[in-house]
């Protein structure tokens, strides 16, 4: 880890080390015989190429040792670069128009022949135009000068960022599955959290992995921060939920208002930092709440929250870059193995009470999200299918959701209940007659609406009434007459 962190100060280091020559903007044309600058003066504040064509000039010296060099360019611009009259390449086409620019690549690098370089005074000219890039930047450009050639190696961050990611999307995976088999509202919040965090960590390598043409450079920004920002709704939601359920909806607000505002202040990468921080905070707020209330597992999470707090406020710059990754990863993959180990107590505790339940015929035992629950079949007015999950609709007017198919609760149930419909069967206990409707039907139960009845259904139906009935009469669940059946 301390070989990472140094090879990221390096990388991180490079621009700023190679960009430090002082820069002028002159007026300038191409000519036969090379490039011709004129008037030029200092540049106030940052290049900017955007919506304009730039030629620029700086005299340097020529780097110390017999390192190979080369010229960098990094940032939404096509770009042209001469030294001492010598052309060393071009990225793209630069123009005055976005009509005659061809947009070149996000990162160029031009590398220079030792016999380019005089002793002293060595002048570059760099033109360069960006007329594509989409939303204005701030800072356009964020490297330019001259560095060794070929650049550090980025193999070690970049396979902690990958170590981060493959565990996050994996976790997302993980937590995926969960909600599929138990359907609880933390476990898709979960999924979401480590799903956001593993496609940022993809696109914050893309640059590294893939030397992408410039205009994508805006839009892979965006999709940066709108990722940071949804990590940060989740990771309220997920901590107020556990913590502070009452106040959640408020701080979800409040989080959503901060991430707006976080669009206000300049430079994309500060715009992702304080979307990340709003986050971090108010869930480090709903934790200290917890905190004082004495709650399981409070102070483990705020400690957690305020070191990651107070990493990003020392070192700003690993913020986005690297230590956000480890700290998600960090958070989630812990709670998929607590909710993996939770799952596996649940299942034996499930095993249990169906082993119990095998000697009790008259229940029947209901899985949801909430447990198992055994339900006196005699209670059950009908079950009614809802794709992987059935509805139960009971005599006392609730309705319970049980994780099993209609199919197989057909083979199950006693021989009082009877397919009366694709999607319903029916305990004819309840059943107080039906209603014809056309070439269909509609059974009548004691609670609840009519029970459709399908129209190659309807023969059986009619000779499960016939069979109870006595003299025409359908009997109820206590032997009254309650509806008497039309003949034939």
């Amino acid at each position: 880890m301390i070989r990472t962190i140094l090879m990221s100060l390096i990388l991180i280091a490079l621009p700023c080390v190679a960009g430090a020559q002082d820069w002028t903007v002159c007026r300038g044309a191409l000519e036969a015989a090379g490039p011709v600058v004129g008037a030029c003066r200092p540049i106030e504040g940052v290049i900017d190429p955007q919506g304009r064509e730039l030629w620029l000039r700086a005299v340097i010296d020529r780097p110390a040792g017999a390192e190979p060099q080369a010229f960098y360019v990094g940032g939404i611009a096509s770009s042209e670069v001469w030294l001492n009259g010598v052309r060393l390449g071009a990225n793209g086409r630069p123009g005055i128009s976005a009509a005659t620019e061809v947009p070149g690549l996000h990162g160029a690098a031009f590398p220079i022949e030792s016999s380019a370089w005089r002793p002293t005074g060595n002048v570059l000219v760099v033109r360069m135009s960006s007329f594509h890039g989409g939303l204005r930047l701030d800072g356009p450009i964020g490297r330019m000068g001259v560095a060794g050639f070929p650049p550090p190696s980025q193999a070690l961050p970049l396979a902690a960022t990958f170590l981060a990611a493959g565990a996050l999307l994996a976790a997302a995976f993980g937590f995926g599955v969960i909600h599929a088999l138990r359907r609880t509202g933390s476990s898709l919040i979960l999924t979401g959290m480590a799903g956001v965090a593993g496609l940022q960590a993809v696109l914050e390598t893309l640059r590294a992995l893939v030397n992408y043409p410039y205009p994508l450079h805006v839009w892979r920004l965006v999709g940066i921060w709108g990722l940071t920002a949804a990590f940060a709704v989740l990771l309220v939601g997920y901590v107020a939920g556990r913590f502070w359920p009452g106040a959640r909806r408020g701080l979800i607000g409040v989080t959503v208002a901060g991430l707006a505002a976080s669009l206000l202040v300049p430079g994309f990468d500060f715009k992702t930092g304080i979307a990340l921080m709003v986050g971090l905070g108010l869930s480090a707020v709903a934790a200290a709440v917890a905190v004082r209330r004495g709650e399981t597992g409070a102070r483990l999470t705020l400690a957690y929250l305020v070191a990651f707090v107070m990493v990003g406020v020392a070192m700003p710059r690993w913020l986005v870059d690297l230590s956000y990754f480890v700290f998600a990863a960090g958070l989630v993959l812990p709670l998929l193995m607590a909710e993996m180990i939770r799952l596996g107590r649940d299942d034996r505790a499930r095993e249990a009470v169906l082993t119990e339940a095998a000697a009790r015929p008259d229940c029947l035992t209901v899985a949801s999200a909430r447990g198992l629950l055994r339900v006196p079949l005699a209670q059950i007015i009908a079950v009614v299918g809802a794709d992987d999950y059935v509805e139960l609709r009971l005599a006392d007017g609730r309705r319970l959701l049980h994780a099993a198919r209609l199919d197989r609760l057909e083979t199950e149930l006693p021989g009082g209940f009877l397919r009366v419909h694709r999607s319903v069967i029916a305990n004819m206990a309840h059943v107080q007659g039906y209603e014809r409707d056309g070439g269909r039907g509609r059974l009548l139960v004691e609670e609840g609406p009519p029970l459709p009845i399908s129209r190659n259904r309807l023969p059986a139906v009619r000779d499960a009434l016939e069979g109870a009935s006595l003299g025409g009469v359908v009997l109820g669940l206590d032997g009254d007459q309650t509806q008497r059946m039309s003949p034939g």
